[in-house]
């Protein structure tokens, strides 16, 4: 009598469902959501301002602080392109807010997470020109992100309790990125902001 096969052995590995979802992008990381919401914990609440007396031109952007002939938008396009897209052998970028890939950086804009706006009805009327200088010239990952010119006027000036990405797979880099910078930046949050985030955040 032939001997009975041995059932082959069970793996203890979790089982993890294909996806054809774009990979994220460097720029918006996924993190562990319980840090994401230490994070918020860190959030000054408070009611915005009117955004009374706000202009653009009070927040001086895309300089070329080291004269290398590259200024902040230049460099973040630099910092985003990628060579693992679909369909892009030769390289490009991820708006993550629509997960639209192009080759093509003229279809991008550079968006401040947290606009300018935005940060003004926040904290930063406050400010004097150097603080805002920088802030609108902040090269870290969390600040500034190339996007569509759709997705990027679609969210305009908005916080997140009015927008949030359509690509719902960007919704845990946004929503820490947009943390980070209003924590880094000192900048406060309203009640709803923050209610906001948290909903973002717990599908992480």
């Amino acid at each position: 009598m032939p001997a009975t096969p041995e059932p082959a052995p069970t793996s203890t590995l979790p089982t993890i469902p294909p996806t054809t979802a774009a990979p994220a992008s460097p720029a918006q990381p996924t993190v562990p959501s319980s840090r994401s919401a230490s994070a918020i914990d860190q959030l000054v609440v408070a009611p915005e301002t009117t955004g009374e007396g706000y202009d653009r031109d009070l927040f001086p952007h895309w300089t070329d602080d080291d004269s290398d002939g590259c200024d902040v938008r230049c460099e973040t396009l630099q910092s985003e392109r990628r060579t693992d897209l679909p369909g892009l052998p030769g390289g490009g970028r991820l708006s993550t807010y629509d997960a639209y890939t192009t080759a093509d950086e003229t279809e991008l804009e550079i968006d401040h997470v947290v606009a300018l706006a935005e940060a003004w009805r926040s904290g930063a009327s406050t400010w004097d020109v150097a603080r805002r200088t920088a802030f609108a010239n902040d090269l870290h990952p969390d600040t500034l992100i190339a996007v569509t010119a759709a997705s990027n006027r679609s969210k305009s000036d908005r916080d997140p309790a009015s927008w949030q990405p359509p690509n719902r797979e960007s919704w845990c880099g946004y929503a820490t990125s947009w943390t980070n910078v209003k924590v880094r930046w000192e900048l406060t949050a309203d009640p709803a902001e923050v209610a906001a985030l948290r909903n973002m955040l717990a599908a992480c």
